[in-house]
């Protein structure tokens, strides 16, 4: 390995001993828990195995570099609340990281996870066996060799199963790389962490008003999440952003495909683009196009998260108008997003700092707070049929709602028990 890497990984892992990322008090577990993608195990029984997978299998997770602790906190304590089977094993070369997720885990009283200090380059010298699914969110793009890494962890998963992961994209993140760059040598990496925060603090209190970042509203959770968010956000010493182009092309080298992009309409540039003969252009073109010129157009990706397979083992997920098959709400429940409906039955829908009027039929207000997770689609329409919604009039606007909201990752299908 080069020695301009050996430097650069010592300053990151001495940024993650000094300031863990992201910040978190453990004391908090009693008052929230923190939501987000990927890892939330609706998603994973939805997107990775096409809710065919019954919830009675028990669910071995890795989460690849855990920092402290968000995603496994989030997957333990789900698994925990629905009474389901199976472990998750964080790991990271960070100690003082994984203390802070592991006093997390034990101020929830977690029983399903478990820590391991180690590092993911040499993964296989663990010992820590095969999983269903592996998380490593924001981790690839700070590795000297990701191709290397994602290959390991690829090796680890079990036949059926998927990961899900999380890089940087670069247009999202504008402003970000030209302060890194001065930083370079205003705050070079072989100064300790505190020396090097200290000048990025005075940079930050006197930059111009002209300075990109000013300009970018991707950051609140970096900017406001205390040192280690401004440390992580300005002096990581190594940050790679992908492209989804470049993003698609490190998922085909290690032998992957996504299953999902999260969420799948962001990466649409139809709902960007309404003049119809635009749409009618992007309709020729391979989704891989399309996903990047969604990417150019909204300029605000900040990061790539998607859900991914090996090659070729995409599941087939049910068929939503089957009469037995279940509508799950994702997390907000089905009556509070019907309200967010404006008259002219659009849905606001913020993609990061960008938000998109989604269309939806009028029927879908009355459809959303009858899906509770336990009515099949079959009794929903039962319903509907008591309102003056026939039959074939339930299946055109049940397939219109759901394949919209299902894109917008809010309504999924449950799985069997």
């Amino acid at each position: 390995m080069p020695e301009q890497n050996d430097t650069r990984d010592t300053g990151l892992a001495a940024q993650y001993e000094a300031y863990p990322y992201p910040e978190r008090t453990p004391a908090d577990e009693h008052k929230r828990l923190l939501i987000g993608s990927p890892s939330h195990l609706r998603e994973i029984d939805y997107w990775v195995f096409g809710a065919n997978r019954p919830t009675s299998t028990p669910l071995q997770a890795l989460v690849a570099g855990c920092g402290t602790g968000d995603g496994a906190i989030m997957l333990a304590t789900h698994l925990a609340r629905a009474e389901r089977p199976g472990q998750v094993v964080c790991v990271d070369r960070s100690h003082a990281a994984l203390e802070i997720a592991r006093n997390r885990a034990q101020a929830r009283k977690l029983e399903n996870i478990r820590f391991v200090q180690g590092d993911l380059t040499e993964l296989p010298a663990l010992g820590l066996g095969t999983f269903d699914y592996i998380d490593c969110c924001g981790v690839l793009h700070h590795l000297p060799n990701p191709d290397a890494v994602l290959a390991l962890l690829a090796a680890q998963l079990n036949p059926g199963g998927g990961m899900g992961l999380m890089v940087y994209a670069p247009y999202g993140r504008t402003g970000v790389y030209m302060l890194q760059d001065a930083l370079e040598t205003l705050a070079p990496i072989t100064q300790p962490p505190q020396e090097r925060l200290d000048t990025a603090r005075r940079i930050i209190r006197t930059l111009p008003a002209t300075a990109w970042l000013h300009q970018n509203g991707n950051f609140g959770d970096h900017l406001s999440g205390g040192d280690a968010g401004l440390y992580d956000l300005l002096l990581n010493p190594r940050d790679q952003a992908y492209t989804i182009t470049d993003f698609l092309a490190f998922l085909d080298r290690a032998g992957l495909e996504p299953a999902a992009l999260m969420e799948p309409a962001r990466y649409n540039p139809a709902l960007f683009l309404p003049d119809p003969k635009l749409r009618q252009r992007l309709a020729t073109l391979p989704w891989q196009q399309q996903a990047a010129i969604a990417e150019d157009l909204c300029g605000n990706m900040a990061t790539h998260v998607a859900y991914v397979v090996r090659k070729g083992q995409a599941v087939t997920r049910p068929d939503p108008l089957n009469p037995d098959s279940v509508p799950i709400m994702r997390e907000i429940p089905g009556a509070e997003l019907a309200k967010q409906m404006r008259p002219d039955n659009t849905l606001p829908f913020a993609f990061g700092t960008l938000v998109v009027p989604i269309a939806l039929p009028s029927q879908a207000r009355g459809i959303l707070p009858l899906i509770d997770g336990v009515r099949t689609v079959g009794e929903i329409e039962a319903i509907l049929s008591t309102r003056g919604v026939n039959a074939q009039k339930f299946k055109q606007v049940w397939a219109e709602s759901f394949h919209s909201l299902e894109q917008l990752n809010r309504v999924l299908l449950r799985p069997p028990a």
